[in-house]
């Protein structure tokens, strides 16, 4: 993983198109008060889009483009141009074009449901995407600077779970929880699942709150080496029904915690940073990637390695597994989606291809009918499985990405979008046939 002050995301930011307007939108502090965030959620409620003003002409992220002296097409043709893909191996991006896969771009597996601005995500580590998670078709949690929240689409409310700007201590006592908490954590990951909410922090920290209990249940710090960021969290069940999650971390180290128990169970480590790691449904196998252009699959039981994965160029931030348990996939900073059978590690099945960046976020839609990747930003691209991942619609936006989700049920798509001027959330809603009821009228 790069060093954090190497490359910022800010630099693409929208506000650089057109200096002094909508400026009350501009330059809003991470320290901004409840007050300063409550006015700015009204602002921008205003300036959120609908379906039906998106039929009707207007853009989706209400940008107005026959107010600026450029046009979008010019300008979508400059970002293309101009954004700088960070690299650890110099042209990754270039060379894995060579062997990515065509496909038949123009799809509408989700339709654009509504862009709301008063729903601020942001981004504190460039590499790190996974900001923005779904617990239902209305019910998103992201992070907005030091504050996690909850947001609706249903009632366009957002309630805040869990402030670290301040002291955060667990209210629980448990053996292995530090009971002393934290203080000004940055957040530099996040999972929501299974009523847990899991927070992972730029120095080893990891923040667990139950959302159904008051307080916080457990803090830990993973490591206190130099080099400690929590790069991503896996919550899951186990094949006892026993809830647990995996970390990720800079130093090496995958580790699996018990929430039942509330204790570190099993700490493997590897050759390079682990950037991510994701478990099987059955709970059998582990994809590892992180600072390497080669992949792992691992036994979750002891770590031990299966498989290597080879073909990417670049390092790797992302990975995710199909609900079949055979099928899984990773993107790499080379620009690529690498879609792997288990039963066939020789080489990948398909090479997805990114627009302008890394592949920072995969997921799967839970009956595995579809996958989405998102690039670090302007571009989220959802494959049709069933096609072979030949059919695929493309998400054309404005703006650094800090996470996507699918809602369980596979009828919602969350785009959490990071820029100073037009931050939002985009929400897309699953494209249903219902010709088959015409014969019953």
């Amino acid at each position: 993983m790069a060093d954090f002050d190497e490359y910022m995301a800010d630099e693409y930011d929208m506000d650089d198109l057109e200096d002094d307007m909508n400026a009350e939108f501009d330059g809003r502090d991470i320290d901004a008060s409840d007050s300063e965030v409550e006015d700015f959620d009204q602002l921008n409620k205003a300036a959120d889009t609908s379906a039906a003003q998106a039929r009707n002409g207007k853009d989706i992220q209400g940008i107005p483009w026959d107010r600026l002296n450029i046009t979008r097409k010019e300008y979508r043709k400059t970002r293309l141009e101009q954004y700088k893909n960070y690299e650890n191996i110099p042209n990754s991006g270039e060379e894995s074009a060579k062997k990515c896969m065509n496909t038949e771009k123009g799809s509408s597996f989700y339709e654009f449901r509504r862009n709301s601005r008063s729903v601020r995500s942001t981004i504190l580590h460039f590499q790190l995407r996974n900001l923005v998670w779904a617990t239902s078709k209305h019910d998103v949690y992201l992070l907005s600077n030091y504050s996690i929240s909850h947001w609706s689409s249903l009632t366009g409310c957002r309630n805040e779970i869990l402030n670290v700007k301040g002291h955060v201590a667990p209210s629980e006592k448990h053996p292995e929880s530090l009971l002393e908490g934290f203080t000004e954590t940055q957040v530099s990951t996040l999972a929501v699942k299974e009523r847990l909410l899991v927070a992972g922090g730029f120095q080893g920290e990891i923040i667990c709150k139950h959302l159904d209990r008051p307080g916080v249940s457990f803090c830990s710090r993973t490591t206190y080496t130099e080099n400690a960021i929590t790069n991503a969290v896996d919550i899951y069940r186990n094949s006892s029904g026993a809830l647990h999650f995996m970390a990720s971390n800079n130093d090496c180290g995958v580790r699996d915690f018990d929430m039942e128990r509330y204790q570190l169970v099993q700490l493997v480590r590897y050759l390079w940073p682990v950037n991510h790691s994701s478990l099987s449904p059955d709970g059998k196998l582990v994809a590892v990637v992180g600072d390497d252009p080669d992949g792992l699959l691992v036994d979750a039981s002891n770590g031990r390695t299966i498989g290597t994965l080879k073909g990417h160029l670049d390092y790797s931030f992302a990975s995710a597994w199909h609900p079949n348990g055979v099928t899984f996939a990773t993107g790499n900073q080379d620009k690529t989606c690498r879609i792997w059978d288990t039963r066939k590690l020789s080489e990948s099945v398909a090479v997805l291809k990114g627009n302008l960046g890394a592949v920072r976020s995969i997921r799967f839609t839970s009956d595995g009918r579809y996958v989405a990747m998102a690039e670090p930003a302007d571009f989220v691209h959802i494959y049709d499985i069933k096609a072979g991942y030949k059919k695929e619609q493309e998400i054309d936006f404005f703006g650094e990405i800090s996470g996507i989700s699918f809602s369980p049920d596979t009828e919602s798509l969350f785009i959490g979008v990071w820029d100073r001027t037009y931050g939002s959330l985009l929400e897309y809603g699953r494209t249903r046939d219902y010709t088959y009821l015409d014969s019953l009228l």
